[in-house]
């Protein structure tokens, strides 16, 4: 086996904003952008992109080739379907989940999570910094769980619906999985970070226009908004798709 693995799910058919994952930030495609900052994470044994078997995903393995990476093709609706293959292919002990629209993700963050995670076995299947409660930015979302944990979602998860947000089984049974919740001091989960439509572009590209690299810290981001409150203007306005029940 080979210890914790993050996967990162990516596609390009985002309803919102096609083809978002291959869109520029300050001259890489936002899913290099995201590979580069996991990559910093001291805790993760190795990255899969996960994508779909779908002809326009042909690109995201093309770049996966071009810059090296470990890829992985699934089906395209059952993200848990996608989830636990690809955990099997590349033989995880542990998984973590991360989507490929999230260009702020912290590598501090990451490694908190994973080492809470960690410290807790074999007390708890999964934990994470959003459910059931989040305190972080939208778009810093980390969740670690068990190969065996992931193996049980999806033999009981039924629910095409949650299947397709890989983790619904889980957290919503606690009676059976042990959860782990990884909580901020301070509630910031009115801020949103993660990349679904234009305007979640717009705010994005003011990041990395500033900084110029993928380098900044989650703090300096705050640091960054904080002396520009304009550009958190930008995007406060979208609301997040629901999961269903």
């Amino acid at each position: 086996m080979t210890g914790v693995v993050a996967i990162v799910q990516a596609r390009t058919g985002s309803s919102r904003l096609p083809r978002k994952v291959l869109l520029d930030l300050a001259g890489e495609p936002m899913l290099a952008r995201d590979v580069n900052r996991i990559s910093r994470a001291g805790k993760i044994d190795r990255i899969v992109i996960a994508t779909t078997t779908h002809p326009s995903d042909d690109a995201i393995v093309e770049l996966c080739k071009e810059r090296g990476w470990n890829w992985f093709r699934g089906h395209e609706t059952d993200l848990l379907d996608r989830y636990y293959r690809a955990a099997g292919a590349f033989e995880a002990d542990h998984v973590v989940r991360i989507t490929s629209d999230c260009p702020l993700i912290d590598p501090g963050i990451v490694d908190r999570v994973i080492g809470e995670y960690l410290r807790h076995l074999p007390g708890i299947d999964y934990a994470s910094n959003v459910n059931p409660v989040r305190t972080f930015p939208r778009g810093l979302d980390t969740e670690v769980m068990s190969a065996a944990a992931l193996e049980k979602a999806w033999h009981g998860d039924r629910n095409p619906l949650h299947r397709e947000h890989v983790t619904q089984y889980i957290v919503r049974h606690p009676e059976i999985f042990r959860l782990h919740l990884v909580r901020n001091p301070v509630d910031l989960s009115f801020h949103r970070w993660t990349v679904d439509t234009p305007e979640d572009l717009t705010f994005v590209r003011c990041i990395y226009d500033h900084f110029g690299n993928d380098l900044f810290t989650w703090e300096e981001v705050l640091e960054y908004l904080d002396r520009h409150p304009g550009v958190m203007e930008m995007n406060r306005h979208i609301r997040q798709k629901p999961v269903p029940d």
